[in-house]
């Protein structure tokens, strides 16, 4: 199984939750690390729903709470921000900054499948979570679920995009 990098659609990096305002800004809860980079890609594009995406423009935007009001186009009032909760927010991999050796972007991860150093099967990474003190790959596999850590060298061995595998050392009865 080849990893996550599909380009013929948008990255989902965010969602908009509601109405901020009667102005027709709109409250954004971000899906990154650092909630106000997502200002810094432009255009976005929305999830209609319908399968496809619209480009939209950030007019204006800034940090509030855990997360981000926004102002985009063609939403001038709070009926339209109403219209767009619940909307997710998307760039294209294009729009990223390239990652440095032994880095990588959390959807590259996701589809991946995880192999012990024995050669053992463990699963697929079925996504990730943020703990605080590193990265954890959720990885299903037959009946069971297992949280791994992404301790680069320690735990993950290694990762190999192009051929969709991480290698760990990490014993299948963990």
């Amino acid at each position: 199984m080849v990893a996550n990098r599909n380009t013929s659609s948008p990255l989902i990096m965010g969602r908009i939750s509601g109405p901020y305002g009667v102005k027709g800004w709109v409250r954004v809860r971000p899906y990154t690390s650092n909630p106000d980079a997502l200002l810094g890609y432009r255009p976005w594009y929305l999830n209609t729903g319908s399968g496809t995406w619209q480009r939209r423009e950030v007019l204006e935007g800034r940090l509030h709470g855990k997360g981000l009001v926004v102002r985009l186009t063609d939403c001038d009032d709070r009926d339209a921000a109403e219209t767009l909760a619940g909307t997710e927010i998307g760039i294209y991999r294009s729009q990223l900054p390239q990652t440095e050796q032994d880095e990588y972007y959390w959807n590259d991860l996701v589809g991946m499948q995880v192999v012990t150093l024995d050669g053992e099967v463990l699963g697929t990474v079925n996504y990730l979570l943020e703990t605080g003190a590193n990265d954890v790959l959720v990885v299903a596999g037959g009946d069971r679920e297992r949280l791994i850590p992404f301790i680069q060298e320690q735990v993950v061995a290694s990762v190999d995009l192009d051929a969709g595998i991480i290698r760990v050392d990490w014993e299948a009865d963990y």
